[in-house]
């Protein structure tokens, strides 16, 4: 597995190139903000229209990762779905899809600032999940720790070879991890803006990834 290991609340976790987040002790895979059915809903709120492929995309990354980890338990940490009328609109075939990597599992769905709610895709749905010591959420909360949760769709600016990159990242300190956008069509926050610098807490480190076929890689966070 082309994953970063570390040491989180004395747990060994990956990072993984897709942005997942897996506990092989627990065999968990997490992703946060699928944001399933977006192109619907830009479509449908804007006007316009952009190749719909994302959901597709999506669930494929999904899938590999699955494959890839084997989990008994994902889950998913909220704005799984970008509004009630996009998962009202999926696609048969994604729902199918989508069943058959549900199918045995323990899928949980963490309800998100986007999600319409539970839907009728089977799972269960928690405003958040506690295993062991670590609480899995959407939106951090600064006054917990040992916590996991997305929301920020955290990136971060690096400069290589005079060049200028942006790069999606997870975002690791002692008390939390904000993993990024999982999902196709999700832009991201720079990890040194306001609203992620005041959360995290030196020595706090950004883990780049740089594409699917290439090792995350840890940088301190930048701010």
């Amino acid at each position: 597995m082309n994953g970063h290991a570390f040491t989180f609340a004395g747990h060994s976790l990956t990072a993984l190139p897709s942005g997942a987040l897996y506990w092989a002790d627990e065999r968990l895979l997490c992703v946060s903000d699928l944001h399933l059915g977006k192109s619907d809903r830009i479509a449908r709120r804007e006007g316009r229209l952009l190749p719909p492929y994302e959901t597709r995309a999506t669930l494929d990354r999904l899938a590999s990762d699955i494959t890839a980890t084997g989990p008994k338990t994902v889950i998913c940490l909220g704005d799984s779905f970008d509004d009630l009328a996009a998962a009202e609109a999926m696609e048969e075939s994604a729902r199918d899809d989508l069943a058959r990597l549900m199918a045995g599992r323990h899928w949980v769905w963490i309800e998100g600032n986007h999600d319409p709610g539970p839907v009728d895709l089977g799972g269960t749905h928690r405003a958040d999940l506690t295993l062991q010591d670590i609480t899995f959420r959407h939106i951090a909360n600064p006054g917990k720790t040992h916590e996991v949760s997305g929301h920020y769709h955290p990136k971060a600016r690096i400069t290589a070879r005079g060049r200028s990159l942006s790069r999606r990242c997870v975002l690791v300190d002692g008390a939390r991890i904000i993993l990024p956008a999982y999902g196709t069509y999700t832009g991201g926050l720079y990890c040194d803006r306001p609203e992620l610098s005041a959360l995290m807490q030196d020595p706090a480190r950004a883990i780049l990834l740089p594409g699917p076929d290439r090792a995350p890689l840890p940088i301190p966070m930048p701010r």
